[in-house]
């Protein structure tokens, strides 16, 4: 028996176009992939349904977002970097963990920010992202509670410092 071929992911730049897959693979991946890590109430909090995607997705064109794209144009994955460094958003679909998109577009905006001159990224990951970041050599700077929508949610403040 011969196993499917593995799709191939394309890393495209942002399109405005692309609002809704994106706030709807977010709404997703944080509903099901942090749900181990958070209260319902908190889920709701960071990613509350009916976001508006045009609005939330807004602060992409201000920033370097690259989505991953399998042939088919189905978005699996997205992420964006701000030019002092900051990784803002990493996000993989649901039903597309553990397939190396996530690390595709980390390596990405990594190599984008030691493109531009930048000596670190830093992130604030999740309780749930927290080990993939740590895997990718970020170390730990604080913990820290945040509140959304008058919930507190506990994320982690973190760098990877490039060498010289």
């Amino acid at each position: 028996m011969s196993t499917p071929a593995k799709k191939v992911v394309l890393l495209c730049p942002y399109l405005p176009t692309d609002a809704a897959q994106l706030a709807a693979l977010f709404y997703g991946s944080v509903h099901t992939v942090a749900a181990r890590d958070y209260t319902p109430a908190q889920l709701d909090a960071w990613a509350p349904a009916g976001i508006d995607p045009e609005k939330w997705c807004a602060p992409f064109l201000h920033s370097k977002c690259i989505v991953a794209m399998t042939e088919d144009a189905r978005i699996v994955g997205f992420g964006n970097l701000y030019a002092d460094g900051y990784l803002d958003r990493l996000y993989v679909h649901k039903d597309c963990q553990r397939r190396g998109i996530g690390r595709r577009i980390a390596d990405y905006l990594e190599k984008t920010a030691q493109s531009h001159g930048l000596a670190r990224v830093y992130t604030d990951a999740s309780l749930t992202a927290r080990c993939f970041f740590e895997a990718r050599g970020y170390t730990l700077l604080r913990a820290q509670e945040v509140v959304r929508q008058g919930v507190v949610l506990r994320n982690f403040c973190m760098e990877k410092r490039f060498s010289k």
